[in-house]
């Protein structure tokens, strides 16, 4: 069995990748509602701030800044893919695996996540670029403007962006600091 090593930091900022099971699926944009009531819920609880989210059909990139005396995001992923599978419609919840059925598990959620800690303003930088390129990148979108489920325009009124950005600055210098 494999063993995860994860970076606990109080008050850190870090990038996640949320995966359904099934990469075929587009269950995170058809149940977008529930997705979003799923996400208010977790917040409410165990408050943290959203730098960044992208929300696609099987994956959700995303970058939390976590309260000062707080590292506990493991709970906050398990608190937001629990609520939001709970508010499924049984036939989409269903698992005839065993294991997933005596772990209490839908099955539709991936057990594990990638998780990265932001180590400087430059890394932060790229992943915000990542994840607002993410819908042009797998083919969604032409522009990050036209994909409705990201914090782009957000952060265009914010003046991070242009409303025209579509990542060239990202695809051309992916190491490094934005153009």
């Amino acid at each position: 069995m494999p063993n995860y090593i994860r970076n606990y930091q109080a008050g850190a900022t870090y990038f996640f990748t949320i995966n359904l099971r099934d990469r075929q699926s587009q269950l995170l944009t058809t149940y977008i509602n529930e997705l979003r009531l799923a996400y208010q819920k977790t917040q409410q609880k165990m408050p943290f701030t959203t730098d960044a989210i992208i929300i696609l059909p099987d994956h959700i990139p995303t970058i939390w800044t976590l309260p000062e005396n707080d590292n506990d995001y493991p709970t906050r992923i398990r608190l937001f893919k629990s609520h939001f599978s709970r508010q499924l419609p049984a036939h989409v919840k269903q698992t005839n695996n065993q294991s997933r059925q005596r772990k209490n598990e839908t099955g539709i959620w991936q057990r594990r996540y990638w998780e990265h800690t932001i180590k400087d303003d430059v890394d932060h930088n790229r992943h915000m670029d990542y994840i607002h390129y993410n819908a042009v990148k797998h083919g969604y979108a032409k522009s990050p403007s036209d994909w409705e489920h990201s914090t782009f325009m957000r952060e265009v009124k914010r003046g991070r962006y242009d409303l025209n950005w579509v990542g060239d600055d990202y695809k051309d210098n992916r190491s490094g600091e934005r153009q």
